[in-house]
């Protein structure tokens, strides 16, 4: 690489910046060991910007802490053809088009709002991302954000991985077909990338090896310069019979799934005694293909085996042998490769998806289901594949039928130093070479713009762009635009206010277009001239009025959906009103960080986020939507002939608020609740509450009941955690009891408030 020499640390804060302080697409990566995982995980912790995390296939998206990029996008299994319509000669079903894709796989309204108002994209594993691919991904990003002319409809793209490990999968029939397009399937052959460039960094400093001869070796293998020198002190370390002293508490790596299988199975069955299997435990939605683990896992007692996780509280980590000690009706107890013994327990994985919250407009991440079971595999043998991202002291290397390029550099990087290989069969020198589009490809970010030059450039741009989008209505303006002309029907509302409210949204916006047009080139004026102190306080003014005025039309915005929920056959157009809602808030956020980012930019700083900002628009945001629900109740539209009053009726399902109401927990029927809750979120304790809205105590308990079912209220900020569980325990050893009981139980402890939220949460658990 040209330009200046970083260290890694320096190497990690650079990538950083590129993410938080430019909308340059990245492709970070590094060799084995560098850290690039690590550096995933911080920067998910600690940037501003919105995100989602994807992953090729299921298990790395666990490991990623992510989702897949089928299920986020709703892509559908076979190859994608960057062309609007398929050519007539290629066969239909195995190949999609922008079209079909449109048209027969369209995006569900959770995924759109989440791609709607994300920032960045971050997709790790990226060595088996094909190019159609991420082809893909471009058109559904720049169809559903509206925006065709910028590479990922605008977002920016952060690319992880290292190429010379596992490569893409494609079939020849496939590939017949894909080279039409592609030089080959590795994701940098995109059209949308190869258009758009990215920035190429790389994390340099290994922490894996510390052996410096070794490290030559792996580099060497690595690059395809293998010297014959270097194949000869590989294979000193070959031992035709390995003796079972030798082997004991080793792990061996070999390039097949079945020969890891065999020797798996061969070892647990000459193993003496009776062996022992524990079931996994399923939860709502978890496909096989995302199982971490066996669902059935048979042991012994001597059974070699490898955690498949990192233990919060550090007693293992991904990788760790282990050898099996007792199997007993509480579980599995191991002795470590330290000689200590250690009790198993069982672990959870979360199979989840990202939502936005439609009260703060919050990314969440909601969880679909879960898999449950102990953290292990049988480890006399994995497969190279499966050895990514692991680190073994001592390992038994069988990669004399290697396959694919870089199987071999990735089997040794595993191991700390030349002293832990044992190696099975011979290195034969035809099987080292890596993939040589990946090395013409890492030789290619060796001549690009040195990393220091294009962060100051892409940083002017960004400024530039984040200055004059942050005070521009017109895309707003624009789908206001299309939602009246797409909803005639909303000439039929009875109140005139209702008629008229997105006229007079769009009317106080485009008062301010002449003032927005002209604070713009202020600004981009002030930033050519370097006038730093005069911009900074003109965006901080610009920020409290155009801010105010944002808030105000929120409140109007807010009122008119509440009220058009209110009438049947109005899905569509309160869908349409979301989608404003969400360009609308964006809006809001961005004006409330733009001083803080300005000033980030211009003096050199990192750009950290914001939580405060965050939270306090997040609390203003849900407080100003339960006082528009309950405003609502006040002015209730009047049905007309065509467009009816909704009809909502209680149904077994339905949770009491406590005062004889009762509502369904999966619809809002009346705003009340929605301000209580909001209130909550503001910090108010249920005094506070109770006395800001007039209402009895209990009142407040029967809303945080309700909300406690529906899930917008947390029962742990009501109580502790001591108490709830103490209560839930009667509950359930005494099914038939009523509240009076449960009451009569506790001597007055708890009030009924309290046991019908307890009631509320264990239904929920449930």
């Amino acid at each position: 690489m040209t330009g200046e020499v970083f260290e890694e640390t320096e190497m990690a804060t650079l990538a950083a910046r590129f993410v938080n302080s430019t909308n340059r697409h990245v492709f970070l990566t590094g060799k084995a060991g560098t850290g690039k995982t690590t550096f995933l995980h911080q920067l998910a912790a600690s940037t501003h910007k919105r995100y989602v995390i994807l992953a090729p296939t299921g298990i790395a998206a666990l490991n990623a802490k992510g989702v897949t990029i089928h299920s986020q996008f709703l892509l559908p299994f076979g190859a994608f053809l960057p062309e609007k319509q398929r050519p007539l000669d290629i066969p239909e079903g195995a190949f999609h088009d922008q079209d079909t894709l449109a048209r027969r796989h369209p995006l569900n309204a959770i995924r759109r709002n989440v791609l709607r108002e994300l920032d960045l994209l971050i997709i790790d594993e990226v060595s088996m991302l094909r190019a159609d691919l991420i082809d893909a991904i471009d058109f559904r990003m720049r169809a559903v954000r509206q925006n065709r002319y910028q590479s990922f409809g605008g977002a920016q793209v952060l690319l992880i991985g290292d190429l010379y490990q596992l490569p893409p999968v494609v079939k020849d029939d496939e590939w017949r077909v894909m080279k039409r397009y592609y030089a080959s399937m590795h994701f940098f052959e995109s059209r949308v990338i190869k258009e758009h460039g990215y920035a190429h960094i790389e994390l340099d400093k290994i922490f894996r090896q510390q052996d410096g001869d070794f490290i030559h070796i792996l580099n060497n293998l690595r690059n395809n310069t293998v010297t014959p020198e270097n194949v000869i002190e590989l294979n000193r370390y070959f031992k035709p019979e390995i003796s079972m002293e030798e082997s004991d508490g080793v792990i061996t790596l070999t390039t097949h799934n079945y020969k890891a299988d065999e020797l798996n199975q061969r070892a647990l069955a000459q193993l003496p005694g009776k062996s022992q299997a524990f079931e996994a435990e399923v939860d709502g939605d978890f496909p096989q293909s995302m199982y971490p683990v066996l669902e059935r896992i048979e042991l012994k007692v001597g059974a070699q085996v490898m955690f498949v996780k990192n233990d919060v509280e550090k007693a293992y980590f991904n990788g760790k042998l282990a050898k099996v000690e007792a199997l007993d009706k509480d579980g599995i107890m191991v002795r470590m490769d330290t000689g200590e013994p250690y009790r198993l327990k069982r672990e959870t994985w979360e199979n989840k998806r990202y939502v936005v919250n439609a009260a703060t407009k919050e990314q969440q991440e909601e969880v679909l289901g879960t898999f449950e079971q102990y953290p292990i595999k049988l480890a006399w043998a994995i497969t190279v594949h499966k050895s990514q991202g692991l680190t073994f002291n001592k390992a038994i290397i069988d990669v004399g039928q290697a396959f694919a390029p870089g199987q071999v550099y990735v089997a040794l990087s595993r191991l700390r130093s030349l002293d832990g290989l044992i190696l099975r069969t011979r290195i034969d020198s035809s099987v080292v070479s890596s993939d040589k589009d990946v090395v013409a490809f890492t030789n290619r970010g060796g001549q690009q713009e040195p990393l220091p030059q294009q962060l100051k450039t892409s940083q002017r741009e960004y400024l530039k762009h984040l200055l004059a989008g942050t005070f521009d209505f017109s895309e707003m303006l624009r789908k206001v635009d299309y939602t009246q002309k797409d909803h005639p029907e909303t000439a039929q509302f009875e109140d005139e206010g209702m008629k008229t409210a997105l006229t007079r949204f769009q009317e106080k916006l485009r008062s301010e277009e002449e003032n927005t047009r002209k604070f713009r080139n202020q600004l981009i004026r002030l930033l050519h001239e370097d006038k730093r102190e005069e911009l900074l306080v003109r965006i901080e003014k610009g920020g409290a009025y155009y801010g105010e005025i944002l808030h105000a039309q929120m409140k109007a915005l807010f009122q008119h959906m509440a009220q058009a929920e209110m009438l049947s056959k109005t899905k569509e157009y309160t869908n349409a009103l979301k989608e404003i809602d969400g360009m609308l808030m964006k809006k809001v956020a961005t004006i409330a960080k733009v001083g803080y980012l300005t000033t980030c930019i211009l003096n050199g700083e990192e750009v950290k986020r914001q939580k405060e900002i965050e939270q306090g628009l997040a609390s203003r945001r849900a407080a100003m939507v339960g006082e528009a629900r309950a405003w609502a109740e006040e002015h209730k539209p009047k049905a007309s002939g065509k467009s009816g009053r909704k009809r909502i009726r209680p149904n077994a399902n339905d949770v009491s608020d406590g005062a004889g109401r009762v509502g369904s927990p999966t619809r809002t029927v009346g705003a009340t609740y929605a301000t209580t809750y909001a209130l909550h979120k503001e910090g108010l304790t249920l005094e506070e509450i109770a006395a800001k809205r007039s209402m009895a105590k209990s009142t407040i308990e029967g809303h945080f009941a309700r909300g406690i079912a529906e899930g917008e209220v947390d029962i742990i900020k009501l109580m502790l955690e001591s108490e709830r569980d103490a209560i839930a325990d009667w509950m359930r050893e005494n099914p038939k009891e009523g509240l009076n009981s449960v009451a009569g139980h506790f001597q007055g402890r708890f009030g009924y408030g309290q046991l019908r939220m307890v009631q509320a949460w264990m239904k929920r658990e449930e």
